[in-house]
């Protein structure tokens, strides 16, 4: 084994031999100083390092090189930034299941932090070279308003609006750096939306086109008849870094790494194919790409996304930390098989060759994983923007259909539960509407009738086919007086 004392960096890469003597690790095979920037990738989180690089990678290293390494954006972590510049931007994702095994990532090249470098930022994404920008910025940072559009109310919108050659939104960004692509008269690049928005692609371009509408109507034109905004599914359960990993690095691999990644081992990534965007061969590590990204995007919306929202709120309450406790308490089990396979399936067209029952038992599955410690309440933030695609769109459906929809109600009466907990226990809400959340369960008088009535009846919270709906209203609260 390699001296513990070592320090991963790119000095350490130069001198691994080819052939490592522990094989559960991979380094990369390819020259990385030989590569070129051609992707900017705004979020610069865990998922992406854990997701979109590695795809990546494992190109780089198949094709021993190309000209599509990567520019991490993180808009304040400045932290991240730190480490990973002091290990040349490598890092090491690890996969934990039954057998342990790690990668070692050299596709990402540099990192920039949008708070102190925004003019590099822009540089970046506006030279010549860069081909693509991809995101991870989480749903509330598309600034959608529950019509899904563009929120021009919101600060940071107002705010770059005001100020579009300073933005500190990716809306901003994007159409900041495209407006000097268009003045250079460069072609543009590409946007790849990675985040768990149906219809990503549609919505982020219409975003960016009501943005850059105000900047110029000329800039907005060139945007739509030029640059591709592709619909994408992602999928990898990639929980929080824990101290056990960077120590679990540390002994199986013999080097320091303070800034690794883990996940579990299943990882997929959808991509809409438009045949004239310049892109990466990712198809060659296994990239799906197809005309059909809706059937992959519902059935993981609603049977992965949906399930996790589900444990995370009812596991939450019941006095569970992760998906693996929550999972493991069999009456949940009983209850997410029930809602999965009467109120969810029937709401979903499948792609052609997945079989949705086989499909939810192995997400089932992947949650009874022990190695991955996915906290709920990582999953629960966000409600406000992660429910109503999760859990109110299948309700919908149902109600369309006139079939039952009593275990979607009881998510819902869960979330609710939620965030009237974290108002009494004083915890904070992690959520784009936390203050009007807060304020709605802080009117609670503990008559559950009217306090479901009132909290439901917040504007913009729900769609209009349900703001009226008096057997989805009675169906929530017969579900909140169940719940606890």
């Amino acid at each position: 084994m390699p001296n513990s004392s070592k320090q991963l960096n790119q000095t350490f890469l130069h001198n691994v031999e080819p052939q490592s003597e522990i094989p559960v690790v991979n380094y990369p095979t390819y020259n990385r100083e030989n590569i070129e920037i051609g992707i900017v990738h705004l979020g610069l989180g865990a998922f992406h390092r854990s997701h979109q690089a590695v795809f990546t990678e494992q190109l780089l290293n198949l094709q021993n090189g190309g000209d599509w390494g990567i520019c991490g954006v993180t808009f304040r972590n400045q932290a991240l930034q730190t480490q990973l510049q002091k290990q040349d931007n490598l890092y090491t994702m690890a996969v934990l299941d039954v057998q342990h095994s790690f990668q070692v990532v050299g596709a990402i090249k540099e990192v920039l932090v949008v708070k102190t470098q925004v003019q590099d930022v822009l540089g970046r994404m506006a030279a010549g070279t860069t081909k693509i920008v991809s995101l991870t910025v989480t749903e509330k940072g598309y600034c959608l308003n529950s019509a899904g559009k563009l929120d021009e109310s919101l600060p940071g919108i107002i705010q770059d609006l005001k100020t579009p050659a300073n933005p500190t939104t990716a809306i901003g960004l994007l159409v900041c750096a495209l407006h000097m692509r268009f003045k250079q008269g460069d072609k543009p690049f590409n946007v790849i939306p990675c985040d768990n928005l149906p219809d990503n692609g549609h919505k982020l371009k219409s975003a960016v086109l009501q943005f850059a509408q105000q900047q110029s109507k000329e800039l907005a034109v060139w945007i739509e008849q030029h640059v591709q905004f592709p619909n994408t599914m992602v999928d990898s359960i990639t929980p929080q870094t824990e101290p056990e990993t960077i120590d679990l690095i540390q002994e199986k691999l013999g080097f320091t790494d303070t800034a690794p990644v883990q996940r579990e081992q299943f990882s997929q990534w959808v991509i809409e194919d438009c045949p004239e965007m310049e892109r990466p061969e990712w198809e060659k590590v296994g990239v799906i790409f197809t005309d059909n990204v809706a059937s992959f995007e519902h059935a993981k919306l609603r049977i992965l996304n949906g399930l996790h929202s589900a444990l995370a709120y009812i596991g939450q309450l019941k006095g569970y930390q992760s998906v693996f406790e929550a999972i493991s308490d069999k009456q949940i089990k009983a209850f997410l098989i029930n809602l999965v396979d009467n109120e969810i399936i029937p709401t979903i067209t499948p792609p052609k060759g997945l079989d949705l029952h086989n499909y939810s038992r192995a997400i089932i599955a992947r949650f009874e994983n022990p190695k991955i410690k996915h906290l709920l309440s990582q999953i629960a933030n966000d409600g406000s923007v992660k429910i109503p695609v999760r859990t109110l769109a299948p309700i919908q459906s149902n109600i369309s259909a006139a079939r039952s929809y009593q275990s979607l109600s009881m998510v819902v009466a869960a979330w609710i539960h939620f965030i009237r907990q974290s108002y009494i226990n004083d915890k904070v809400l992690n959520d784009p509407r936390a203050q009007d959340l807060i304020s709605a369960v802080a009117q609670f008088k503990d008559n559950d009738e009217q306090d479901v009535a009132s909290f439901l009846s917040l504007k913009g919270l729900l769609p209009e086919s349900l703001e009226n709906n008096e057997s989805f209203l009675l169906s929530v609260q017969r579900a909140y007086k169940e719940v606890l």
